[in-house]
């Protein structure tokens, strides 16, 4: 078996023939997210929470056995099965070295990642390694794991340099694993500048291509993989690269303006919203990869009756991308493949150990949105409204837009800095101590939750991405 690799618009394999990657994110996994796995705040702060909690050593078996059960060979089988062919695989730099200990590998970072790999390769299926956290952050959100705002990434050199340090270690190892279909080496990054990020991805390409000549690198956009109007002319120095979208619509979320009803203006505002984040890449004839989509559903819990309406709304918005896909011959990988209810292929059910022992503090934190993915702070709002009056009656409305403005906007600003941070820290140590006093056998059973056995489906997602996954325009 050959390499992939980019040719043009298109990805290829050995003969040339066009292969068109179609798939899922293994989001909340080798790098944790709250939303998925019912945790406050970021990564960082629930390990170190629990370890103050149940000490070392019960801590690691958790999260090691968390890594273990979430994805296995039932989950690839399955997977398989929708007729699906490429997982991407999200991991946090902190698998692979410490802050206080920098470049300094850690083997046991390979333990999990190895496995799954090896395990999609054996059902058929490719794999794109995404450096999902860097050190310092390398975006403004809680998923870079750095618990601030601020993308430091692109503020200290040294954390740059960790990471082509780390990118020629990931290199060295997997330079001859002709199932990964490429690198992703840095996901969403927001860079207030917009040059800085192309320098970056000069050097870390550099880097990577002095060890391995023949995996194709997949480059996100600047501003969460929204923006590539500052790359110019770089791509004229870059061999086997695609360029990474991330086509998330409002209409897939709480916060949408409007009911979807799949009317003519609301598609055409979903294609308008597609084709200006692969602009630069059409206008060069480069090839376009949507790294990251998807809505987000409602779970009865929490939406009660309206429930399974608002779920067909979404569906809606699913199948209408999926067709502006289809007609580009688009490859994709959707947000995400398992978590606990929100947005998941598969979901832990809400009779696991897992989803018992937390039931009420999954509900206090969704009363207080302090998670920001898909967040309805409808309970909350009247509280934060003080401060929202008060910047925009105090502060010029022309200073009111920071970066990442327009994706952020202000009230999102205000949650992200007042709710997600700030509120959610005050419940980390609160999520760790419902494991005070446990088990190891305990323990354990907690972390089997999110085994595939004990999943429920998505079904109508599910059907919608196998109806998708072999359709290609004109065939």
């Amino acid at each position: 078996m050959a390499y992939l690799k980019v040719s043009g618009t298109k990805i290829v394999d050995q003969n040339g023939e066009e292969i068109i990657l179609r798939g899922a994110g293994l989001g909340g996994w080798m790098n944790m997210e709250n939303f998925i796995s019912g945790y406050p705040g970021c990564e960082f702060q629930i390990r170190a929470a629990l370890v103050d909690v149940v000490g070392k050593d019960k801590s690691e078996l958790f999260f090691d056995k968390f890594l273990e059960y979430f994805f296995q060979d039932e989950d690839a089988a399955f997977f398989k099965s929708l007729g699906l062919n490429c997982i991407r695989l999200p991991f946090n730099y902190r698998h692979f070295e410490d802050d206080m200990n920098p470049r300094v590998l850690k083997p046991e970072g390979f333990k999990h990642l190895d496995r799954v790999i090896d395990l999609c390769a054996k059902h058929g299926i490719y794999t794109i390694l995404d450096l999902h956290t860097a050190p310092g952050g390398q975006n403004t959100d809680w998923h870079a794991d750095a618990g601030t705002h601020i993308a430091n990434f692109w503020n200290h050199k040294d954390f740059q340099d960790r990471v082509i340090w780390l990118w020629e270690e990931l290199a060295k190892h997997y330079v001859g694993n002709t199932w990964i279909a490429g690198y992703n080496p840095l996901n969403e990054p927001t860079d207030p500048y917009h040059t800085r990020v192309v320098g970056f991805y000069d050097r870390v390409l550099t880097t990577i291509r002095t060890i391995d000549p023949h995996h194709a690198v997949f480059f996100d956009g600047n501003t969460f993989a929204s923006d590539f109007s500052h790359f110019g002319d770089a791509y004229k120095g870059w061999d086997n690269v695609a360029y990474s979208i991330h086509d998330y619509s409002i209409f897939g979320f709480p916060s949408s303006p409007e009911a979807y009803v799949s009317s003519e203006t609301q598609q055409h505002r979903l294609r308008r919203s597609y084709e200006k984040k692969r602009q630069w890449m059409d206008e060069h004839g480069l090839c376009v990869w949507n790294g990251e989509w998807g809505p987000v559903y409602a779970r009865k819990e929490y939406e009660g009756e309206a429930t399974e309406a608002i779920n067909e709304e979404r569906f809606k918005v699913l199948k209408d991308q999926l067709s502006i896909y289809n007609k580009d011959r688009l490859s994709w990988s959707i947000w995400l493949y398992k978590d606990i209810g929100f947005q998941g292929m598969v979901y832990v059910s809400r009779e696991t150990p897992y989803m018992t022992l937390f039931r009420d503090f999954l509900a206090k934190k969704h009363r207080l949105a302090i998670d920001a993915w898909g967040a309805d702070d409808s309970h909350v709002r009247d509280t934060y409204k003080p401060l929202l009056d008060l910047i925009q009656r105090e502060v010029k409305p022309e200073h009111q837009a920071l970066y990442p403005a327009p994706v952020w906007k202000l009230t999102d600003r205000i949650g992200r800095l007042a709710r997600n941070i700030l509120v959610s820290e005050f419940l980390v140590r609160e999520w760790a101590e419902h494991f005070a006093g446990k088990s190891e056998a305990e323990i354990d059973a907690i972390a089997k939750s999110f085994a595939f056995e004990n999943c429920l489906h998505r079904e109508g997602l599910n059907k919608v991405l196998t109806d998708n996954a072999s359709t290609v325009a004109g065939n």
